[in-house]
C-alpha cells in the first residue's frame, strides 16, 4: 500500500514539473506524445525487470488485448524499421500531407491496417494531425507549429546542443544510438547536432572497431546562459532520479551517516531579521563555491597524474537544490 501511494505522489509531482517546463519562458510545448512516451518507457523498464505482459497490463489497469494494441502502436514499424509506428506515421503525414487515408494505409502496408488506423485516430485526438472528408476521401494533414501552440522558437540549436552534451557526459564514451535513447531526436537532427559539436571542439569523436563513440569530459553551463536552462533541468533531474534508483537498488532503504549514495533534505524556518537568515538563504551559494573549488582541485590533480593501473574509474555525482518559500506559499 505504501509503495502505491508513493508512486501516485511521485507521478503527481512529475506532472507538475512537466506542466511547468511546458509553459516556461512563455512557450507552450506540445504534450501530445507524453502519455505514449511514459507508457513505452514504463513497459520497457518492467520487461527489463522480468515481468510478463499480463502482469504489466494489470499494473496499468488494462485488459490484455487493449494493452497489446497500445504497445503495438508504439512498437517498431514493420514498414520503417528503427522507429515506432506512431512516429513513422506522424512523420509521413508531416512530410507528404495532406494525404488520403488510403495513401497512408498503402505506404504502411506491411503494418497491420487496424494499427495504422488506430495511430491516425491517436494523432487526430492529440491535435498533431487534422482530418477532413470521410470514407475513401478522408484526408489528413499535420498541424502547423502555430496550431499546436508552440509559439516562437528560441535558439533551438543551442538548447539541443547543451542537452546532448549533458547526455554524453553522463553516458560517454557512447554511440549515437545510446545518445538518442536519452535525447529523443530524429537521426538527421542528432547527426547534425553531433557534427556541429565535434566541429566546434566541444565534443570528442573516437573511432574504434568500426564504431564511432562520443565523449565529453566536462560539462559546464555558465550562469546566465539563455540556452542552458533546459540542459540544466535535465542534468538536475537525472542526478536526483539516478541517486534514488541507486539507493533503492542497493536494498538499503534507510540512511546512514557514512553512506556515499543517498540524499538529504533540510528545511530551515527563518523570518525577516533572523540572525541566521543570510546564512540560510546563502546555503546554495556556499555549496557551489565549495563544490567548484573541489572540482578544480580534482581536475588539476587528474591533469598531472595518471590513473593507477587496474584502478577503476569512479564518478561522484552530487546534486543540491534550494527553494525559498514565502509565507503565502508555505501556507497554501
Amino acid at each position: 500500500m505504501g509503495s502505491s501511494v508513493l508512486v501516485d505522489m511521485v507521478v503527481r509531482q512529475t506532472t507538475i514539473l512537466l506542466a511547468s517546463i511546458a509553459t516556461a519562458s512563455g512557450n507552450r510545448a506540445s504534450l501530445a506524445n507524453v502519455a505514449n512516451e511514459v507508457l513505452g518507457s514504463l513497459v520497457t523498464e518492467r520487461r527489463a525487470q522480468g515481468l510478463g505482459n499480463k502482469v504489466i497490463a494489470d499494473m496499468f489497469g488494462m485488459a490484455l488485448r487493449t494493452y497489446y494494441d497500445r504497445i503495438a502502436r508504439l512498437g517498431e514499424s514493420q514498414t520503417e524499421g528503427g522507429r515506432s509506428l506512431w512516429d513513422a506515421v506522424l512523420a509521413h503525414v508531416q512530410e507528404r500531407g495532406p494525404v488520403l487515408r488510403t495513401g497512408v494505409l498503402e505506404r504502411f502496408s506491411r503494418d497491420d491496417e487496424s494499427m495504422v488506423k488506430g495511430v491516425l485516430r491517436d494523432l487526430v485526438r492529440s491535435g498533431l494531425v487534422f482530418e477532413s472528408g470521410q470514407d475513401d476521401a478522408l484526408v489528413f494533414r499535420a498541424a502547423t507549429p502555430e496550431e499546436r501552440g508552440l509559439g516562437r522558437a528560441r535558439d533551438a540549436d543551442a538548447q539541443l546542443a547543451n542537452m546532448v552534451l549533458v547526455a554524453v557526459h553522463r553516458e560517454g564514451p557512447c554511440t549515437a544510438s545510446v545518445i538518442q535513447k536519452l535525447v529523443p531526436l530524429s537521426e538527421d537532427t542528432l547527426s547534425s547536432v553531433l557534427a556541429r559539436l565535434v566541429g566546434e571542439g566541444r565534443l570528442h569523436e573516437d573511432r574504434d572497431d568500426g564504431a564511432t563513440r562520443y565523449r565529453h569530459d566536462r560539462i559546464f553551463i555558465p550562469h546566465g546562459d539563455p540556452a542552458g536552462w533546459e540542459a540544466a533541468v535535465f542534468d538536475h533531474f537525472q542526478a536526483v532520479v539516478t541517486a534514488i534508483c541507486a539507493k533503492l537498488a542497493s536494498g538499503s532503504h534507510h540512511a546512514r551517516a557514512d553512506e556515499m549514495i543517498g540524499g538529504s533534505t533540510y528545511h530551515l524556518d527563518v523570518w525577516e531579521g533572523h540572525p541566521l537568515e543570510r546564512e540560510a538563504q546563502g546555503l546554495l551559494a556556499t555549496f557551489r563555491r565549495q563544490a567548484a573549488a573541489l572540482r578544480e582541485a580534482v581536475e588539476a590533480h587528474n591533469a598531472s597524474h595518471e590513473r593507477p593501473e587496474g584502478a577503476s574509474d569512479r564518478r561522484i555525482v552530487t546534486y543540491v537544490g534550494q527553494t525559498v518559500l514565502n509565507e503565502e506559499a508555505v501556507n497554501e
